[in-house]
């Protein structure tokens, strides 16, 4: 699998060792957002290993792959957040595009080499998001079968990325799946999104800045879930179909905030501030900014049998309950250049 050091590439390893027999060897070029103590516990484990490579470097993915003879590849490698591909696209379109199709061809190549049964098995997984989809009204749900219309360097990068994916399948053959999900939440995300980055606001008592009027719309999953529709994808997806994955959990991002500012006041120590609702500050929106998302994902269901286990209430309670817990793996991980600051202000097209 590619980017088992991001969030939903670490929560997919740590669920595998608890739940599966799966063994798993992790590609990941550890870039800000990338980090190894997601995985303590794991690493040494007799059923992974993991090399630490880019995507787009082919002979080290060539290496790699025919070291280790893999039955499938999750490809979950990516540039994911918004705001900074406004402020810088460059890193989007090498890592999501040209990254993504030098592993396709690496996958292919090595496809080819296998014998026919294994040739059979075998699975590419793609990883996507519901934003190259667009913007939606107030109505209606993405399906596998609504047009892209994606808004901002990311999501044009990922759509970029989908179309290879599906090409490679129908022009080579390549056994490629498709999945879209929406936001993603849980444990171990890096506090720059936005469920994580307000609670390590509302804890310190700093403002919480909401773009807009917090109007804007996302369905929310939580990202256990999602690992297991994933799952569900590797082991009983059909080769060249598209799978939408969903939590059903459509809330306003200002609903968000709220409801993590009365989590931290019910768990989290008490702020001469009063309650943490004070604090939510409106700013200015960011350019482009999609207006609603939501999920459609009654063909995952219906084919693959997954569904959510978890509310958006019980999964938003065990999230902040992890990040007050564990303020020291938060502290580490922000070490670096990004301390919690307003990204996607757009200066990267100037």
């Amino acid at each position: 699998m590619t980017g088992g050091a991001g969030f939903i590439g670490s929560a997919f390893i740590r669920l595998m060792m608890r739940e599966s027999d799966l063994s798993l060897v992790n590609i990941d070029s550890l870039t800000y957002a990338g980090n190894l103590e997601s995985l303590d516990g794991v690493e040494n484990g007799p059923r992974y290993a993991f090399h630490r490579a880019d995507i787009g470097d082919a002979t080290r993915i060539r290496a790699i792959l025919d070291r280790h003879r893999p039955d499938a590849v999750l490809h979950l490698a990516a540039e994911s957040h918004v705001d900074r591909s406004i402020d810088g696209p460059d890193d989007f379109i090498r890592t999501n595009i040209v990254g993504t199709f030098t592993l396709l061809q690496e996958s292919l190549r090595y496809w080819r080499s296998l014998p026919a049964a294994a040739q059979e098995a075998f699975r590419f997984v793609h990883v996507s998001t519901d934003e190259v989809f667009g913007s939606l009204g107030a109505d209606g749900a993405f399906t596998e079968r609504t047009a892209y219309s994606p808004n901002s360097p990311y999501s044009a990068s990922k759509a970029g990325s989908d179309h290879l994916v599906r090409a490679w399948h129908h022009t080579y053959g390549l056994p490629t799946i498709i999945t879209n999900c929406s936001n993603n939440y849980g444990p171990y995300q890096f506090p720059e999104k936005l469920i994580p980055l307000m609670i390590q606001h509302a804890l310190r008592g700093k403002r919480l800045p909401v773009y807009g009027r917090g109007e804007n719309v996302r369905d929310w999953l939580f990202v256990d879930d999602h690992c297991r529709a994933l799952l569900a994808a590797l082991e009983r997806g059909v080769p060249g179909e598209t799978y939408n994955v969903g939590g059903s959990s459509e809330r306003r991002n200002l609903e968000v905030v709220e409801r993590i500012c009365d989590l931290v006041d019910e768990l989290g120590p008490q702020i001469d501030a009063g309650p943490r609702r004070r604090l939510i500050d409106f700013v200015a929106d960011r350019p482009g900014h999609d207006l609603r998302y939501a999920i459609d994902a009654s063909k995952i269901g219906s084919q693959l049998g997954w569904a959510p286990r978890e509310t958006f209430e019980s999964g938003l309670r065990k999230t902040v309950e992890w990040y007050l817990a564990n303020q020291t793996w938060c502290e580490r991980v922000q070490s670096g250049a990004y301390r919690g600051e307003r990204l996607g202000l757009g200066t990267g097209a100037a």
